[in-house]
């Protein structure tokens, strides 16, 4: 068996907030927000993430450190003479399956924020030609350039797996450690920068002032607090197999929720401060209610504002960023179960897990555009077309759900309450708030992750 490497104290924390934070932080989030017109959308996602996502936080936390095991043998060895006994290891698998899948086609997406990143730096040192070629037009030409698509999807895997393979401290403490401070400090100087747009006001009023909610909203808003927090594959459980048992397990899942929380409502502030400083006539027909705002829209908005040439390039390096620390968790969700169940090496199992994920991704990087076939193999009908699509509506809409309800389930009703108790315990001292939060998984948690699988079975996405 390969030896299993820990966490420092301060490395748990940020490479649990990195595997957090990402592109549903930097992207989805505001885009989600803009089209649920903020204020009450944001508050029931803050509550949501205390009721949901936080409890889930620590039972996923506690099921890691308590086996020191990843998803599938952490699940085995305590459902082990329980109800459902080993069954319980295929909700592992369903965490394994789904970390592998997302990241297949996680890594295109990622690959196109470095393709922004070198634009920006482009355009910053020539100048940006206001008059040139619609910015929509040049992601469209983008997509359908397959080489593009796959070589950048290639180079953000290769920098993933040399992370993962130097190994746990050397790789994944070390890398997180230097990028979230400067992650955090690129956004503070991009908000610092909000203060002095003319849509600042517009935009702190738009997140805080509470609107009306559809039912639709309301739904999106409990959706993704659970997948923000990157529950239901196995990555916080994973993650907390490597923490010391001298660690707070509440103190730091709080923590990660926090940082997770501020950081996606800073990214809301730079980018809605860029929205609202266009003029409203304008910004009807310049911004639609689309995801791809952040590659069709934004950077030209950033060229008509001040220090616009600094900015620019400065985000979508934040953006990288972001993306990276995510794609590292989740090829360690595969990784650590290969190391853990099979007793690879790390470098093998890096190597080995990396290709097998990066040849996945190749069909999604060309099903955008660049290969007509798999641009419009359906096999799921009208939810979703082409390979990259079929892989995030399964995903969203299935994997992570189903995941995170059978983690809930198991630890607010499989789980012995003694062992739960006391992991939780280890580390922070007596926690008043066990039973509440058994209570939260055993009830709350589950209950909305059902709404959310029975609103998909209606029709419904989260992709």
């Amino acid at each position: 068996m390969a030896e299993r490497g820990s966490f420092g104290r301060l490395g748990f924390i940020l490479a649990a907030v990195g595997s957090a934070i990402g592109l549903g932080n930097i992207w989805k989030f505001p885009y989600i927000t803009y089209a649920n017109d903020g204020g009450s959308f944001v508050l029931v996602y803050l509550i949501a993430i205390l009721l949901i996502g936080a409890p889930i936080m620590f039972a996923e936390l506690a099921i890691g450190r308590r086996t020191q095991l990843s998803a599938v043998p952490a699940f085995l060895t305590l459902g082990k003479g329980g109800p459902g006994g080993r069954v319980w290891g295929l909700v592992g698998g369903v965490g394994v399956a789904a970390g592998f899948v997302l990241l297949s086609y996680y890594a295109v997406i990622a690959g196109w924020t470095v393709y922004y990143f070198g634009r920006c730096l482009a355009w910053s040192l020539r100048g940006y030609d206001l008059e040139g070629p619609e910015l929509g037009q040049l992601f469209g030409s983008f997509l359908a350039d397959g080489s593009s698509q796959v070589t950048f999807q290639l180079i953000f895997m290769a920098l993933t797996v040399g992370t993962v393979l130097l190994g746990v401290k050397q790789g994944i403490e070390r890398v997180t450690r230097t990028l979230m401070p400067v992650l955090f400090l690129i956004m503070v100087i991009m908000v610092i920068s909000s203060f002095w747009s003319p849509g600042f006001p517009e935009a702190i009023r738009f997140l805080f002032t509470p609107t009306e909610i559809t039912p639709d909203g309301l739904l999106e808003a409990v959706g993704h607090s659970f997948f923000t927090l990157s529950l239901g594959m196995g990555a916080m459980i994973t993650y907390g197999s490597y923490v010391s048992k001298q660690q707070s397990l509440p103190r730091s899942g709080l923590l990660i929720c926090l940082l997770d929380t501020v950081i996606a409502l800073m990214a809301c502030v730079i980018m809605f401060s860029i929205i609202f400083s266009v003029p409203e006539a304008e910004r009807a027909t310049t911004f639609s209610k689309s995801a791809t705002i952040l590659f069709t829209t934004l950077p030209r908005m950033f060229y008509e504002l001040p220090f616009g040439s600094i900015l620019a390039p400065l985000f979508y390096l934040l953006v990288s960023f972001a993306a990276l620390t995510s794609t590292i968790s989740l090829l360690e969700v595969a990784v650590a179960y290969v190391i853990d169940s099979f007793g690879w090496a790390r470098r093998k199992a890096a190597v080995v897990v990396g290709l097998g994920v990066a040849a996945l991704g190749v069909p999604a990087a060309l099903s955008l555009g660049a290969s007509q076939a798999l641009s419009s193999w359906a096999p799921l009908g009208p939810h979703a077309a082409g390979v990259f699509g079929v892989f995030d509506y399964t995903v969203s809409n299935w994997f992570l759900p189903v995941g995170g309800l059978l983690t809930a389930i198991f630890a607010g009703w499989v789980l012995k309450p003694e062992i739960f108790r006391s992991e939780l315990e280890e580390g922070h001292g007596p926690f008043r708030l066990f039973l509440l939060t058994r209570l939260l998984l055993r009830f709350v948690a589950p209950v909305a992750i059902l709404w959310i699988l029975w609103a998909v079975i209606g029709g419904r996405s989260f992709a």
